[in-house]
Order: C-alpha cells, then structure tokens, then sequence
C-alpha cells in the first residue's frame, strides 16, 4: 500500500531490478522453492517473513523470479493461505497493539493520532479486499478484529 500519511520528497530510493528472470546464479529449483515455502508456512511464517528467509538464507533474491508466482499465489494455489490477507492481518494487530498503549497512556496524543492513521488504512483495505478476499458485508470493528488476530 502506498503511503497515505506521510510522504517521503524526492524519489531516491533503492528499487528492484528490472530482469523478470532469475539470475544464473540462483540454485534452487522451483520445486525447492515451493517446498521452502510450505515448510516456512507450517512454521507460522507469514508472506513477508517468507520472501526475507528465502531471500537471506536461501540465497532465492525474487520467488516472483525463480517460481513465476508471488508467494501469496503460489499459496492459493497450494490451497494453504490464510483465511485474511497478510496485510489486514499486521494492519489490525498494530492496532490492537497502540489501543491497549492508549489504554495505559490516556493522555498520549502522537499514538492517538496514529491509531486513527491505522484504522483508516484498515478501512481502506477493507474496501479493496471486499467480494474478493473479504465477505460482502464484512466490517472492521475493533473489538472483533481483536477476537479475529488472537
């Protein structure tokens, strides 16, 4: 997702290649890529903690690369995804997160400010995900979200 709150100026920053192949020098096969992939989810590894490992440890720069498919396809496609997206999920537990912050620090107005930041970014995925990933008429409400992260 984009930034919404806060904005960087200028572009400098690092980016992907261009190359949608993978280089020479990877080793690992697709077949041994889609295995690391299951084994990391068995784990309770999400998507992004997924791609870091394969990344540092396997020595695998792109999955998208080396298999042809984001890990979150190729998920779907081994019929062990999450019920939510990843990102709903670490969105609703950051917010979880700073109320119970706010909880104990009534009076902190920077995580107040920051907590609406986070809803609204909820809010925004919500309205993308549902009728795809999301139920029609699913709606976030803090406390259920709470029941749906436990």
């Amino acid at each position: 997702m984009a930034r919404m709150h806060t904005r960087k100026r200028g572009r400098s920053a690092s980016h992907k290649p261009a190359s949608k192949t993978a280089p020479a020098w990877v080793q690992q096969s697709k077949e041994d890529v889609y295995a690391l992939i299951e084994k990391l989810v068995k784990e309770g590894k999400n998507e992004a903690l997924i791609g870091t490992i394969l990344r540092d440890q396997h020595g695998v720069p792109s999955v998208k690369a080396v298999t042809g498919k984001s890990i979150s396809h190729v998920l779907a496609e081994k019929k062990i995804a999450g019920k939510y997206p990843s990102d709903l999920i670490d969105l609703i537990r950051k917010a979880i997160e700073v109320r119970k912050h706010l909880k104990q620090n009534p009076r902190d107005q920077q995580n107040r400010t920051k907590l609406s930041q986070v809803e609204s970014k909820i809010r925004r995925l919500v309205r993308y995900y549902r009728g795809k990933k999301l139920p029609e008429n699913w709606t976030y409400v803090p406390e259920e979200a709470a029941l749906l992260v436990k």
